[in-house]
């Protein structure tokens, strides 16, 4: 099976990860900050915190804006569920914006429409776009929102370390809070499983540094007690471990270094695919102006009067051997959120977009004849099952 995504390891990520193993360090050492680095480097954020998950990433976000019981977060529902869970998990209320149609992204528009007409005591203090499948969000357009109706930022960038926005690196932060990056295999780069949160805030730094790791602070400055040994630690607050490892973050830093060739190779893959795919019958991905995408997904997305093939074509596919996959099922769709009171027909968008879409293969080292095999796969599926 062509799976949709995977990571791609060489021989200088093996001796990278090799050298950690065989080091003093596995964990808490010097290889974690040494990665943290090559990452702000990358962005040009002023703080990165790299940890285990960019679910943990999220969660920690949250902790660090003081989000509590009783706040509201406003999402997409197409995003993985992580994006929503976080908030619950700090008692927060969660609710959704439907996307646009044009990259399946958080739609500006509604969310102007819902600020304006919600009560000052239901509007949120977080708003998480995500930058779908690599393409960035309207940032400065939510920026301006979230001055005028005071709510923090966090980009869930999980698909777009690499990605830019209105000559900005996604992570520089310009326009959020705080913006988490994933690591997971089948994304841009990979540390195993790994996530970050960038921040230009010392502040927000602080908390998502002590929140990773128990509540705890080895800083003098932060003590109640001024008095204790170079031993001494304080817990401030209840945390969690969420900590990376340095065997992890050694295949970060590995990999951080080919990022801009994985992010072109991502790109080239894409633009072969829009001179195969016909376009008579799907609608291909469309990138804004001003933006680059790291294209973490290809999605293609079947016209409407055409939606009546969508699970044909998808099981026509992995039948063919192609692993294709669909990004993703709404979250306010799941059984647990319809138990919280979620259905559907609320968010007509998104649901058109699950009903229509599918990820194709995109990742550095996927053959050229793979590429054409599926296109050709594809058109030819049309072309005989198409209704003259």
């Amino acid at each position: 099976m062509i799976p949709y995504g995977k990571q791609l390891i060489d021989s200088k990520d093996i001796e990278s990860v090799k050298k950690a193993l065989l080091s003093d360090w596995l964990t808490t050492g010097p290889l974690v900050e040494k990665f943290e680095k090559e990452i702000k480097k990358k962005t040009k954020s002023k703080f990165a915190l790299a940890v285990n998950s960019a679910t943990s990433a999220l969660h920690l976000a949250c902790m660090a804006l003081d989000l509590k019981k009783g706040d509201y977060v406003w999402t997409t529902p197409n995003t993985f569920v992580s994006t929503a869970n976080v908030a619950l998990l700090c008692g927060a209320k969660v609710d959704f914006i439907d996307i646009e149609l044009e990259n399946y992204n958080l739609c500006t528009e509604n969310l102007e429409k819902k600020l304006k007409k919600t009560p000052k005591k239901k509007l949120p203090k977080i708003v998480i776009p995500v930058h779908f499948g690599g393409h960035p969000c309207e940032m400065k357009k939510i920026q301006e929102l979230s001055k005028k109706y005071k709510f923090k930022i966090i980009e869930d960038a999980s698909h777009s370390i690499g990605a830019q926005y209105k000559n900005e690196k996604v992570g520089s932060c310009r326009w959020s809070d705080i913006t988490v990056f994933s690591f997971h295999p089948v994304k841009i780069i990979t540390t195993f499983e790994g996530g970050a949160a960038l921040t230009n805030k010392n502040e927000i730094y602080k908390k998502l540094k002590m929140y990773s790791n128990h509540g705890i602070t080895k800083n003098k400055k932060d003590f109640s007690n001024k008095k204790k040994g170079k031993w001494y630690y304080e817990q401030k607050f209840l945390g969690l471990n969420y900590r990376m490892t340095d065997v992890a973050a050694s295949l970060g830093t590995s990999q951080i270094k080919k990022l801009n060739k994985f992010v072109n190779a991502r790109n080239k893959i894409a633009n072969k695919y829009a001179k195969l795919l016909n376009n008579k019958y799907i609608i291909l991905p469309n990138i804004k102006n001003n933006t680059k995408s790291s294209f973490h997904l290809y999605v293609i997305k079947l016209r409407d009067e055409y939606n009546y093939l969508h699970e044909k074509l998808f099981n026509y596919l992995r039948k063919n051997k192609f692993n294709v996959n669909l990004h993703y099922i709404p979250v306010h769709l799941h059984p647990y959120y319809r138990k919280i009171g979620y259905k559907s027909g609320m968010f007509i968008n998104a649901e058109k977009h699950a009903k229509s879409s599918i990820s194709l293969p995109i990742y550095p080292g996927l053959e050229n004849k793979n590429i054409n095999n599926i296109s050709k796969l594809i058109n030819n599926f049309f072309n005989k099952n198409v209704k003259k």
